[in-house]
């Protein structure tokens, strides 16, 4: 979809596939700060001719960031694609299924069309609970890629199984909205808990939760530390972040209960008093 005359620009803090995909791409590629429509939109202002790049531009986000849990300035970047006259990407990965309307994630249809998001993807393999993954928009976009994405073509099916899962969990997900009611409780009230017991969370409103310790040493003996107490807690570690934001990287499921949540957080405590005293996370 974009070569070496055109242009890709990306948020700073994308997964790592979709810096990649830009990356292989060709085409002139550029960061923005984190969440920044400022600094993407003076990006695209200094993009043309004068430094050869006259073509297409693609605007590259994810719904919902993977390592902080924050949600991407949808109407921010649909407006200024539409100032620029890019085309807007959203991967969607840890949005759809779990936030919005009867699942629909970040990108919600009664909000936002194909115009304003033109392409929108996410993964089956998180909150679809199967595997695979999907591109939506327009019939031209979805049939160009069919005849030219050569990740699709030259690639096996999924298995019908797989399928028919899919199926039925895309049913599940639109009707039983109880779940992401009682996910969205359960959030709610683990960051209630893990401020009573001293314990900085990054804002993050959806089911990642991240606390960030900044050693990489600390961040894993946190991690088995918690392990010793019955939580798999993965501790997240440069090159994956950055340098000194070493993480524990928390996911709630709607699978989860009340005294899940609660034996978590006095664990959370319990570690975090162990490795920085008083002081608490705050250190």
């Amino acid at each position: 979809m974009v070569s070496t005359r055109d242009s890709v620009f990306e948020d700073r803090l994308n997964h790592a596939s979709l810096l990649d995909g830009g990356w292989i791409s060709r085409a002139k590629f550029e960061f923005y700060a984190h969440a920044s429509v400022d600094d993407l939109e003076a990006r695209l202002g200094a993009t043309g001719e004068d430094d050869g790049v006259d073509g297409r531009r693609l605007i590259v986000s994810d719904g919902v960031f993977s390592m902080d849990g924050d949600r991407c300035p949808l109407l921010g970047l649909t407006q200024a694609a539409e100032r620029y006259g890019a085309w807007l990407m959203i991967d969607d990965a840890h949005g759809f299924g779990v936030i919005g309307e009867a699942g629909a994630g970040s990108v919600d249809p009664a909000e936002f069309n194909t115009h304003q998001v033109p392409v929108l993807m996410a993964t089956l393999g998180k909150a679809v609970g199967t595997s695979g993954a999907f591109v939506a928009g327009d019939d031209s976009l979805i049939e160009l890629l069919i005849q030219r994405a050569r990740n699709y073509i030259y690639t096996t099916a999924l298995p019908a199984a797989v399928a028919v899962a899919t199926l039925k969990s895309l049913e599940i997900v639109a009707s039983e909205n109880w779940r992401r009611e009682k996910l969205t409780e359960l959030i709610a009230r683990f960051r209630r808990g893990v401020r009573q017991v001293g314990v900085e969370l990054l804002p993050s409103a959806t089911p990642i939760q991240p606390v960030v310790v900044g050693d990489a040493a600390t961040a894993l003996a946190a991690s088995e530390a918690l392990e010793a107490r019955g939580f798999m807690i993965t501790a997240i570690r440069p090159p994956t972040v950055p340098q000194g934001t070493a993480r524990l990287r928390i996911t709630l499921t709607a699978a989860h209960t009340n005294d899940d949540v609660d034996r978590l957080v006095a664990a959370l405590g319990e570690v975090f008093c162990e490795a920085f005293g008083d002081a608490g996370a705050d250190t």
